[in-house]
């Protein structure tokens, strides 16, 4: 088993994922990057029923949305678990950055993404772009931030054994 990381984003004031790669970290043993754009958001920036707001604007015009803070020592990691809110069927953009920020050849990511109502879908196809063609995505999962230690654990060792 070699070291593990859990990278998130979380935006929503419940702070749902958030709350979830912590508990995950704590249950595998991982170490913990919060993904914080440079910019923070706002409420107003993360209404997506306003087709002006940020989160549309970005989503709608494919920019990159640069990331406050480096991973200094992403290259200690073989197994990285990437957390966040499923956006328009997908990643948030910001997430996207992250991803793009470092070379990630031979590690294995496995995604857990929460969701009030959205489903995983094509999440994992749709971050490959963003990757070496030899990252591997071993697991895309929706959680809804209920799960426990015991099953947060499984999962993990599930996934980096895969």
């Amino acid at each position: 088993m070699g070291k593990r990381l859990v990278a998130y984003f979380s935006a929503s004031r419940g702070r749902v994922t958030e709350k979830l790669a912590k508990e995950l970290a704590s249950a595998s043993g991982a170490d913990v990057f919060e993904i914080k754009p440079e910019e923070p958001y706002t409420e107003a920036d993360i209404n997506w029923v306003n087709p002006l707001s940020r989160c549309n604007r970005e989503k709608f015009g494919k920019k990159d949305v640069p990331v406050k803070g480096k991973v200094e020592n992403m290259s200690e990691y073989d197994f990285i678990m990437l957390g966040f809110p499923i956006w328009y069927g997908c990643a948030p953009n910001v997430v996207n950055t992250f991803l793009k920020d470092y070379d990630l050849a031979d590690k294995k990511i496995a995604i857990f993404a929460t969701s009030g109502g959205s489903g995983i879908g094509k999440t994992a196809d749709k971050l490959k772009p963003y990757v070496s063609d030899t990252t591997e995505i071993v697991d895309a999962v929706r959680m809804n931030g209920s799960e426990g230690p015991e099953e947060l654990k499984k999962w993990a060792d599930k996934c980096e054994n895969k």
